[in-house]
This record gives C-alpha cells, structure tokens and sequence, in this order.
C-alpha cells in the first residue's frame, strides 16, 4: 500500500465483491434447505428401498458442500465488508489532506512528500527558500519539526509538514489494514475436492476465528446486542438490523446468535449449525490426534487371600495424560452425532425439519433441538431432561420428543406441532451425589424462563401458540424452580416422574387452574425417594410433589406396558398419547386415574 495504491482505492469495488460472496452464500443455504428438507426428506417419506437409501446419503453430502460454501462465502463478503469499513477512513483522510495541499498550491509527491513554494520576510535580509516536507507518525521526530517550524521563516512549512504527516497516517492505516486482512482472505480457501471433510471443517473453525479477531473494530462499530436484554428487546435489535449486519453477526458471531433468545428460530439454525460442524471437526481432529488407549487396561493382583482386579500401570499413565480430554471428546461427538441423526432423518416416519436453537459442547454440553419450527407452530411442547442428562446422552431425549410431535400431532387438528429438547441447564449427574441437591435446577430455571419468553418474541403466527412445560425427574424440579422464580409462560405443565417441584401446590405452578399433569408409573421410585429433597412444604404438610393428591394436579394414567422411571415415552402407550393430548390442546381426552383411597394419600 502505497500513496497512489490509496488514492485509487475503490472501497465500493470490494463491496460489491462482497455482495457476491454473499450472494453465492444465500444461494448455497437455499440449496442445502432444499436438499435436506424437501428432496431428501420427500423421497425418505414417499420411497422405500436401498436404492433411496443410496440416493439420500449421496444428496447429504452434497448438501454438505453447500453447507461449507455458505459459511465460508458468508465469511468472505464479512471480510470485504470489513475491510473496505477499515480502509475507507483512511482514504477520506487522504483526500482531504490532498485537498488542502492543492488548496495551498503545494505539490504532493509520489512518496507523500510536500513540496512547498517561498512565502514571508527574512529577519536576516536573505529571501525565505522552498522546499519539501515528508511525513512521519514518530512522535518524538514530530516535535524537532514542529520546532524547525517555528523557526523557519517560511510559514508554508509548517502548513505542509502538517499535511505530509496527515497523508503519511493515511496510507499507514491503509497498511494496517491491508496487512491484517491479506493473510485472512488468502486463508479462505477451498481444498480442490467435492469431500467436506473433518478437518475442512476445523479449518473453518480457524477461519472464523481469524476473521473475527481481524474484524473486532468492525463488529464493534454495529449496533450491538441489548445488556442483559429481554428476549423481545432481543428481538427488536434482530430486527433493526439490516441484512448485511445481520450477515456480519452470523458470520463473525455464530456462538452468540445461537444463543440468543428471541431470535427467530431459522437464524438460531444457521448460526448454531455453523457452530456444530466447525466444533464437530475440531473435536474429531483432536481425538484423532490422542493416542488409543492401551489395550491392556486391566490386571489382577493378589492382595492377602483374595485375587483383585486394577489397571495397568500402561493404563495409568495413559489415563493421567489423556483419560479426562478424551472421554470429553467421545461423549461430546457421541452426542453430536445423535443431532446429525436427527437432521437426517428429517421425512421418515413424517417427522418434520429439525432447528438448532442451541449448542455447545462445553462442560456437560448444551443442545436445544425443535421437531418443526416453533415460530409458526400453533401448539409447542417443551421438555427439560434430568438426572445424567449431558451431550452425550441428548439422543433418546431427541426421541421422546419425536414420540411426543407424533402423538400431538394427530391430536392437532392439521394445526402444527413444534417439540423441543431443551438441555439448556447443568442437570445433575450422579443420582445420589448430585439430584438431592437444588441449586442445578435454581441456577438452570432462569435460563429456561428466558428461552419461553423467547418463543413468544420470535412467534409469526396468527395468534399465540399453546404452549406445554414437560418435565421428566430433575427436569421437573427445575419446571417448578422457574415458576416459582419467575413467569413460567406456559398453559400447560407435565411432570413425569417427579421427585418435587419444591412448591406444595399446583396453582403455585403459574398455570391456570387444572392445566398440571402428572404421571407416575408403576415401580418408579424416584417420586418416593425424591420428595425428601425437592417436595413442597405448606401448612398441611411437608414434602408435597406432584403425585401426592393434595398437591392437586391431574394424575394422567400411563397405562399398563408402562413402568418403572423412563417409559413415559413408549411408542404406543397410553401414557405417551396423553401427553400428546395435552400437548395439542385436546386434555379433554385425557385418562386420569380414578381418585385414591385416603390412606393412599395420606403417606
């Protein structure tokens, strides 16, 4: 970059260019949405055979390759946007102090050099001299000028030390800049194959990153998010922003469009799928970059009479170095490939597109995952797990959640149906060290209050959904603690196992009178054990949960091929179309359990 270079700089042409980038990005996500939610997901559900089979896994992959165009070519246009944002200051300063030495009359060199005419009178007789003036950012050099300028008796000295030193700080921002976006945009660079690969996809992790710390000052200089702001305030910033600073937070910010609450779901997808592949990728770079673990894990010892079974000192060692950063990464990518399962399967058995309206892979991991869009939903259903609930695990509480869009959905009345997973909390991980305690579901409740508000913000339909909480063991002690903090912002509640809502009735759990649902399965004994830590206390009686009579929630029947603490959600079961009942509205067709004998209320 040098003076010329930043004179006929066209900071448009790089917009322009952008605008392209941007384009090709929208086209790709148009294709991918095509590919996955309609031709992929009509064939699933209308053919039958291995040939279709063959056919849909080719088309995912090809979806893939339009998944990395567009994130990739979203993070190109974010850079040319960028970029021609840092440059074109510059410029401005350029010009005008070119302005202002032609206004003077002086001549501006092709180095920024100013050369100046003779003006004013010589003290000592001699006619005041030309001459030329460079530019320099050191400050300590500026000040021996300033004072040569004081003595100089040519007043256009200073005039035009003045205007070199201005140009001079031009095409050094200009420099800045282009160094620092050079290096970003040369590594935006698709390997020459049709293969997204795992390592493709780190790549754009590192992209992302790259760009992001080159454009700090230029996300910084849009509108930013509302402090601690309210999911509708959330929402009004979304929509005050236009398209290209929408693009340059999706871009730059995927992690922090995905979590906000409020958003519309489809943006929350976008970001969060951006995120899940780039972290998918990482993970499985750096897992396959850990040793195995020795194949020798166990050997015996005898200690006293009595023989005794440990690991090996190979395995130790082994374990020391890697054990807790690799089973981090199994569990983690095991659960990342439960939600890949479930945007693949998108079609079968009629299940509708699936949203990402969260994710992260940290601690205990967190995923948020829709059956269909609840921003157009006219009825949503959502389910907060329990106890050893983690990333890793996220698969069968994905499945009970398809249990339930089913079952609700032929309830419905054509009207659509949006379920969804919500592990948006720490839930507890050992039942006996961890789930008596309640600061996991006093800490989680706030966030779940804020994700319901959240659904009200972002909602497009006609009229306001209807809305149902299900809660299964701990994920109903957090339902309860989000009551009784807050607005729970729901019309319904479903608690499912439950050891306790830490409120003793069920007009505590701020929904209208009638509208708690509760199921207890034969030979579950969470609900006994469990009220001695999380039950209710009044006036008539401690340690009040949801099962207990006086308590007063609807006590839905579950049927007979239910039992024990986690079948709520069989296929087929009576308790599972209950759930769907009240989910879509329709609890008049609820089976309850006949009213107990007073003994049986009385333990």
């Amino acid at each position: 970059m040098d003076l010329e270079a930043l004179k006929t700089l066209k900071p448009h042409e790089f917009e322009e260019a952008a605008n392209g980038y941007r384009s090709a990005s929208d086209m790709a996500s148009q294709a991918k949405d095509a590919l996955e939610q309609r031709i992929a997901a009509q064939m699933q559900k209308a053919l039958k055979g291995v040939a279709v089979e063959a056919a849909v896994l080719q088309l995912r992959e090809v979806a893939k390759d339009f998944h990395y165009v567009q994130v990739e070519c979203g993070l190109m246009g974010t850079a040319l946007k960028a970029f021609a944002a840092d440059v074109r200051p510059a410029q401005k300063k350029l010009e005008q102090a070119l302005s202002e030495a032609s206004g003077h009359k002086f001549t501006v060199g092709a180095d920024g050099s100013v050369a100046y005419p003779a003006a004013g009178e010589n003290p000592g007789g001699s006619p005041p001299q030309p001459g030329s003036a460079k530019g320099t950012l050191s400050e300590p050099a500026r000040g021996i000028l300033r004072q040569a300028g004081n003595i100089d008796p040519n007043p256009n000295y200073k005039i035009a030390q003045e205007i070199a030193n201005r140009i001079a700080e031009a095409v050094n921002e200009a420099t800045e800049a282009d160094h620092k976006w050079a290096p970003q945009v040369r590594k935006l660079k698709a390997d020459d194959d049709l293969v997204v690969s795992d390592g493709d996809w780190a790549d754009v992790g590192t992209d992302t990153e790259g760009v992001r710390g080159a454009g700090r000052h230029y996300l910084d200089s849009l509108p930013q998010p509302p402090k601690d702001g309210s999911p509708q305030a959330n929402a009004d910033w979304w929509k005050g922003l236009d398209a290209d600073q929408q693009a340059a937070w999706i871009a730059l910010r995927p992690d922090a469009v995905g979590g906000i609450d409020g958003l519309p779901a489809t943006v929350r997808d976008e970001a969060n799928r951006a995120v899940f592949d780039e972290k998918r990728g990482q993970y499985q770079m750096t897992l396959n970059g850990i040793p195995k673990p020795p194949a020798n894990e166990w050997t015996w010892i005898t200690a006293g009479m009595y023989p005794s079974k440990v690991h090996t000192d190979e395995w130790m060692q082994w374990d020391k170095k890697y054990g807790d950063q690799y089973r981090h990464l199994q569990t983690s990518l095991k659960g990342m490939e439960s939600i890949q399962k479930r945007f693949d399967s998108t079609g079968q058995n009629d299940l509708p597109e699936a949203y990402l309206l969260g994710f992260s892979p940290e601690g205990n991991g967190r995923a948020i995952v829709a059956n269909g869009n609840p921003d157009t939903a006219a009825h949503q259903a959502v389910y907060v797990p329990g106890t050893t609930s983690n990333l890793g695990s996220i698969g069968g509480d994905i499945g009970r959640m398809e249990n339930v869009w089913r079952s609700a959905s032929d309830a419905a009345d054509g009207k659509p149906v949006s379920t969804i997973t919500w592990l948006g909390y720490d839930a507890p991980q050992d039942i006996v060290k961890d789930s008596p305690f309640s600061h996991y579901a006093n800490d989680g409740a706030p966030a779940f209050n804020r994700f319901m508000d959240g659904l009200d913000a972002s909602h497009t339909g006609d009229s306001d959904p209807h809305r149902t909480a299900i809660g299964h063991s701990y994920g109903t002690t957090l339902i309860g603690s989000a009551a009784r903090q807050g607005d729970l912002n729901a019309d319904d509640v479903i608690t499912a196992g439950s050891p306790g809502v830490q409120v003793p009735k069920a007009e505590q759990m701020d929904v209208p009178k009638g509208h708690v649902w509760n199921q207890e399965a034969d030979g579950d004994p969470v609900p006994d054990i469990g009220r001695f830590g999380h039950g209710g206390t009044d006036w008539d009686g401690p340690w009040r949960i949801p099962s207990d009579e006086v308590f007063g929630a609807n006590q839905m029947t579950t049927g007979s091929n239910v039992s024990g603490h986690s079948e709520y959600w069989k296929e087929g079961s009576e308790s599972l179309r209950n759930q769907g009942l009240v989910v879509a509205g329709h609890s008049e067709g609820v089976t309850l359990k006949p009213p107990p004998k007073h003994w049986e209320h009385m333990r």
